[in-house]
């Protein structure tokens, strides 16, 4: 009997039980004894957050459709929660069935974010499946992870059996055939490994070597079995309109993170931000049909009963239909209450156009994301975006009523000088100086409220930046009393509220970004001393437990975060291919150095090798070739 009884008493004494009971509307419930394959679905932070995530809706809804599958799902348990499953050894247990998540054939683990590493060994612990996977049996699920962060899945590599590197509406299936047939044949674990090995986009570990030279720095990295490649290729659905997505999504008892439809109305980016890591592992750009979107947008709001719809993408100002999405989704559901969220939106014309067919009277703020508050480091970046062009849409908007903006930079950006930090407060009074030069004193509607959120620069695996070194702890919060100095000597200081992100958290970010497979035992080692676990949240985060662990381990947090990578040296993630080529993300990097801008997709072919991903065709630029 693998059901675990969670009584009363233990959900009337925890902050919000409703994390814990499942049955929520649009959840699945089948027959356990008519199903050959079990597989649990883990997002390792609290449910609010994880019933947000649209990836594991996705693989939800995909798996489930499978009638030899049952799809259940399982989230980190808050602290109190943990405390009392230890105190009472009570097993990690699915939601759905309340069933003991070591007795599935599948633990799969949603890994968003470097500070959730924790989370992942919580998970594994209170499952009671043996940390290390070559400690597993016979009787322990597989455990596999995906998403952004197993795109550099060394420092978790100990704890996983296996990594799906891309989008699982392409080879899940093969896998889970795989794994039914093993199973029915009498397969063992490692004989699975080995099918699934040979399985394009799939990292088992367990079957590379990492050898290392004298300064730390990767020497080899080898397979040591035949069955596994020396290249992992990414996956990469390019047919969104055949795919699966959920029409029936689960609707949380409690309010989450993102409490509302989410409609995807793309993948990928033609933006070519050097900083960002989506911009590039997502490409090429790929778009869904309109008339898909519009039906799937009625069927989701009429089985959620949701009041509001978010159009999901990296910049939706490139969909190329947005404008007849939009002004559909006004038309047929405006009148019935539903609002229209628009994030990633440039702030032009049409934009603010359609924000004041969706914003009430009393309209909300505006947000824009310069990134840096030069034009010089804007054009180190990639930004594409001019200071004319923020400031036409900041007057432009104070003019049709808004009086809130929201300004997203980044410091410890490449390149980055004092004047760029000044640049940043610079912008900002700018902005507000826009506003009362431009709207007449007896119609404003109060005073410009400017909110200026910094967070610091991470050289993500996988962007021009990964050769890039990190600003130290010291440096961030150098840049940031210089930033918050400057603010409060300006002219329009009343005006700009200024607000950062914690620079130690950051560096933890970054070591476990760039890290190798050493870094493993430091993870273990920050969890096993405290059960450390919700690091993602500043209230549980405790930064001399990484400075201890990596001492323990005999490491330094320099070598990690503050060295600029050598062009010829081996990283830890180079064994995988996203289809952008490491000489296009080198040559983006020198261009980076020097201020010279790329164009965006659309405009001109950089080359990133994305195309090759599609047998040439490059959906990005095939689109345009249509539009012209």
């Amino acid at each position: 009997m693998n059901r675990v009884m969670i009584d009363d008493e233990i959900l009337m004494s925890v902050d919000k039980p409703a994390r814990y009971i499942g049955k929520e509307v649009n959840s699945i419930v089948k027959n356990k004894d008519e199903i050959a394959i079990r597989f649990c679905m883990c997002f390792p932070d609290v449910y609010e957050v994880g019933m947000s995530h649209l990836g594991i809706q996705i693989l939800y809804d995909m798996f489930n459709r499978r009638e030899d599958t049952w799809c259940e799902r399982v989230y980190s348990p808050w602290p109190d929660m943990d405390k009392l499953m230890r105190e009472r050894d009570i097993p990690l247990f699915a939601l759905e069935s309340q069933d003991a998540v070591k007795s599935f054939d599948f633990l799969g683990i949603t890994l968003q974010y470097e500070m959730c590493y924790t989370n992942v060994l919580q998970i594994l612990d209170l499952a009671k499946i043996p940390i290390h996977s070559k400690d597993r049996g016979e009787d322990c699920p597989i455990v596999i992870g995906g998403g952004p962060c197993a795109y550099n899945p060394e420092p978790l590599a100990d704890f996983f059996d296996l990594f799906y590197i891309g989008e699982g509406e392409t080879v899940y299936n093969q896998l889970l055939d795989l794994y039914k047939e093993n199973k029915a044949s009498g397969g063992s674990r490692e004989r699975f490994l080995e099918l699934a090995a040979s399985v394009e986009g799939i990292y088992v570990p367990s079957f590379y070597d990492v050898s290392y030279q004298a300064d730390g720095t990767i020497a080899a990295f080898v397979p040591n079995k035949a069955c596994a490649p020396a290249v992992i290729k990414k996956q990469t659905e390019y047919n969104l309109d055949h795919t699966y997505y959920p029409e029936k999504p689960l609707i949380p008892y409690i309010r989450a993170v993102q409490d509302r439809v989410v409609l995807e109305i793309q993948r990928g980016c033609i933006r070519g931000c050097r900083f960002c890591q989506a911009g590039m592992i997502y490409r090429p750009l790929r778009e869904r049909n309109i008339n898909y979107l519009k039906e799937l947008a009625s069927k989701m709001l009429s089985s959620t009963g949701y009041d509001e719809i978010s159009l999901s993408s990296l910049s939706s100002s490139d969909y190329s239909c947005l404008h007849e999405l939009v002004y559909f989704l006004i038309e047929e559901f405006g009148s019935k209450g539903v609002n229209i969220s628009l994030p990633s939106l440039r702030i032009d014309a049409f934009a603010l156009d359609v924000m004041s067919k969706v914003q009430d009277i009393r309209k909300s703020s505006l947000t824009f994301a310069p990134e840096a508050g030069t034009q010089r480091l804007r054009d180190a970046i990639n930004k594409g975006l001019t200071e004319e062009s923020i400031l036409k849409g900041a007057t432009d908007a104070f003019m049709l009523g808004w009086n809130k903006v929201k300004l997203y930079f980044m410091m410890g950006l490449p390149t980055e000088t004092e004047e760029d930090v000044k640049g940043i407060a610079e912008l900002s009074d700018l902005i507000a100086r826009t506003y009362y030069d431009t709207v007449p004193k007896e119609k404003r509607n109060g005073k410009a409220e400017i909110t200026t959120s910094t967070s610091f620069f991470v050289p993500k695996p996988f962007t021009p930046f990964q050769w890039s070194p990190m600003a130290s702890k010291e440096a961030f919060l150098e840049k940031q009393n210089l930033l918050h100095n400057t603010i409060k000597q300006q002219l329009n200081a009343k005006s700009i509220r200024y607000n950062w992100h914690d620079p130690e958290m950051t560096v933890i970010e970054g070591l476990l970004a760039r890290g190798d497979r050493k870094l493993c035992a430091v993870v273990e080692e920050v969890y096993q001393k405290g059960k450390t676990i919700f690091e993602a949240w500043s209230e549980y985060f405790h930064y001399e437990n990484w400075e201890r662990a990596m001492e323990a381990c005999g490491l330094s947090m320099d070598f990690y975060t503050l060295r600029e990578r050598k062009a010829d040296e081996i990283l830890p993630w180079d064994y995988i291919d996203i289809g952008v080529t490491k000489k296009f993300l080198r040559s983006e990097y020198e261009k980076g150095l020097q201020s010279i801008v790329t164009p965006n997709c659309r405009q001109a072919c950089a080359g990133c090798g994305a195309a090759d991903l599609s047998k040439g065709k490059c959906p990005a630029r095939i689109l345009q070739n249509d539009n012209n």
